[in-house]
């Protein structure tokens, strides 16, 4: 059982980890875990060498330094420290058993072990039979294989544990429409309008009308959410005036929250994309840069690319080659980026 359990995994498929990164266990740790939240990967394994010398929790120095390879984009080395964290359980199933195992699926995944990834979910809900984000994570991975009817199962289960969690049901639709099963994802969203819509929010009604491309109704629910609906509807509003072709109005919903004094990156990144196919490739260079003025924003990868694409569009080339060596020596991973770095080296 025990090694049967250290095949046990969840992935986390947006950007960011699905748990949080607090820990304790020893000084350096702690600091380790800050530097970690602050994006300094180097340094927070520094901090985890010192808390080894130091005889700190090696099974929490272990896990952190798999953290710090996965901010890193370093996911054989990642795999390998969480592998060597779970190795040191007791062999009595804890929180951070779940924890450890959750983060070293998504190394596993990122490598590729599609295959591994979705044979632990079968043990996870065997151990965990109300396990949500098991049965969502196993499905995403069965949908990315074309295994639509098993991936149906778990997300039907996903939604059958919680019905209103309207997240995960857009997370489904998302990962279905992204694999060529946009018509089945959306049968899930009018499943749930149909279902009534009286303990929706306007913003999610109109989140949910704007990806069954009912723009119209979308529009009309989430200008009644644009007050109090945060930052998510003033993104979905804003999406919905660029499909409906004003491009103008758009940008006016996103200068109109960021104007208020909300200094959002998100916001800020569709204002640019929104210029960017408008043609004003400095608007939205700028918008770029403001977000990326934002501590600890975590979509800097996003925004970089951008800035990136922006001085292409603006003909700098030069420019867009260094910041490119730059992005390149963080995200060393990014097969795309390293093909536009050969052609912009040609320019």
């Amino acid at each position: 059982m025990k090694n049967r359990w250290c095949m046990v995994a969840a992935l986390a498929l947006s950007v960011g980890f699905l748990f949080g990164c607090s820990a304790s266990g020893g000084e350096n740790i702690s600091a380790g875990m800050e530097l970690i939240a602050a994006l300094e990967y180097d340094n927070a394994l520094v901090s985890f060498q010192t808390a080894r010398e130091a005889k700190e929790d090696e099974r929490l120095i272990l896990r952190g330094e798999g953290l710090a390879y996965m901010g890193k984009t370093m996911y054989q080395e990642a795999s390998q420290s969480f592998e060597q964290a779970l190795a040191k359980s007791d062999g009595k199933i804890v929180d951070m058993d779940y924890d450890i195992n959750y983060y070293l699926a998504t190394a596993y995944y990122k490598l590729g072990e599609k295959d591994k990834a979705a044979a632990v979910y079968d043990a996870i809900t065997a151990l965990k039979a109300d396990a949500r984000d098991a049965y969502y994570l196993r499905g995403v991975i069965r949908t990315e294989q074309g295994k639509l009817d098993a991936a149906k199962e778990d997300f039907d289960r996903t939604i059958s544990l919680n019905g209103k969690d309207y997240d995960r049901l857009i997370d489904i639709y998302s990962i279905l429409a992204a694999n060529g099963f946009r018509e089945v994802g959306q049968e899930y969203l009018q499943a749930a309008m149909d279902a009534g819509t009286k303990d929706m929010t306007n913003y999610e009604k109109g989140r949910i009308c704007y990806y069954l491309e009912d723009y119209e109704n979308a529009r009309t629910y989430l200008e009644k959410a644009r007050d109090d609906g945060g930052y998510e509807a003033v993104l979905v509003l804003g999406k919905t005036y660029e499909i409906l072709g004003d491009n103008n109005y758009a940008i006016s919903v996103y200068n109109s929250y960021l104007d208020s004094g909300e200094a959002n990156p998100q916001v800020y990144n569709q204002l640019g994309l929104c210029k960017m196919n408008m043609g004003d490739y400095q608007g939205a260079l700028s918008a770029f840069q403001a977000a990326m003025k934002i501590e600890d924003n975590g979509m800097m990868q996003t925004l970089k690319m951008n800035e990136i694409i922006a001085y292409e569009y603006l003909g700098e080339y030069r420019q867009a080659e260094v910041l490119m060596g730059s992005y390149l020596k963080t995200y060393p991973d990014d097969q795309a980026a390293q093909r536009e770095h050969i052609f912009l080296k040609t320019r």
